[in-house]
C-alpha cells in the first residue's frame, strides 16, 4: 500500500476536479463534506498502519505455528535418541 495514492485522472481532468473543488459548495451535505477533506490523508495512513497490524498478526501466528511444529520435531528426534541410547546400552536387545 502506497502511503500516497496516485492519481489516474487526465491532467485535464485533474483540473476540471481541482476548479470544483475550489468552488464553494452550496448543498449543506457538501459543505459539512468540505470540514472533512482534509482528514483524507490521515485515514490513508491509518488505514495503512491497520493493513500492517493485520500482516504482523497473521506473520507472528504463522511463525507461533512454525515453532510449534519444530519444537515437536525435537521432541521426537530426543525421544528417538533416547530410545537409540537404551537399545545400544541394553546386552539384551529385542
Amino acid at each position: 500500500v502506497l502511503p500516497f495514492y496516485p492519481s489516474s485522472l487526465a491532467e485535464e481532468e485533474l483540473q476540471d476536479a481541482r476548479k470544483i473543488l475550489e468552488e464553494t459548495p452550496v448543498e449543506p451535505l457538501a459543505r459539512a463534506m468540505q470540514d472533512y477533506v482534509g482528514l483524507e490523508r490521515f485515514w490513508q495512513r491509518f488505514n495503512k498502519v491497520k493493513l500492517e497490524e493485520k500482516v504482523l498478526e497473521r506473520t507472528r501466528e504463522a511463525l507461533e505455528n512454525r515453532n510449534q511444529h519444530l519444537r515437536k520435531l525435537l521432541q521426537q528426534y530426543l525421544a528417538g535418541l533416547t530410545l537409540s541410547q537404551k537399545v545400544l546400552g541394553d546386552p539384551h536387545p529385542l
